[in-house]
């Protein structure tokens, strides 16, 4: 059955980027043993990507010739307005992330649905009962601050661990469904 996944590299002390959405410490890891591997068998299950403006914003500006997704349909929760690069099938919305779920799940086609990058995103589809398992990879960096993994109104359940592993270069993935505990 079809999941919404949070798919995320953290720090191990619970952030996803600096204060100022750097990313700097995360792309020192590119290429790490495991990681391109664990990256391709995920993206083979999305249909679909949910992202916010954070998000699009840091895509289009280190890659602005070129949309890293053509032919996924991919929806950025923004306030703002913005165009879409070419060769994407991007819908920009606005609203709570209830609202376009059957959307998400129509568009992904019978896959898995990839909220991507933002913790205060996935934190929303979190809260709302919607976010079936968070796949995280712990990087042995601690950043003291920055944006959270998953900034929620309050705590969860116990998450029941699906699976575990250690990759390269001191990396841990862990997969948690967000249902069982």
């Amino acid at each position: 059955m079809p999941s919404i996944q949070y798919f995320v590299g953290a720090s191990l002390d619970g952030f996803i980027a600096t204060p100022d959405d750097g990313l700097e410490w995360l792309l020192q890891f590119d290429g790490f043993d495991g990681g391109q591997e664990s990256y391709d068998a995920f993206i083979t299950g999305v249909g679909c990507i949910a992202m916010g403006r954070s998000t699009y914003a840091w895509l289009r500006r280190h890659g602005p010739d070129a949309w890293p997704y053509p032919g996924t349909p991919c929806y950025v929760f923004t306030r703002h307005e913005h165009a879409a690069p070419p060769d994407s099938d991007i819908t920009f919305v606005r609203g709570d992330v209830r609202e376009f779920v059957d959307d998400l799940k129509r568009d992904a086609g019978g896959q898995n649905v990839w909220v991507m990058g933002g913790g205060n995103l996935a934190a929303q589809f979190a809260d709302a009962g919607l976010l079936d398992e968070l796949i995280v990879s712990l990087v042995p960096v601690v950043l003291g601050e920055g944006k959270r993994l998953l900034p929620m109104a309050g705590p969860t359940p116990p998450l029941g661990l699906v699976a575990s592993r250690t990759m390269g270069r001191g990396v841990v993935e862990l997969r948690y469904s967000m249902r069982a505990g």
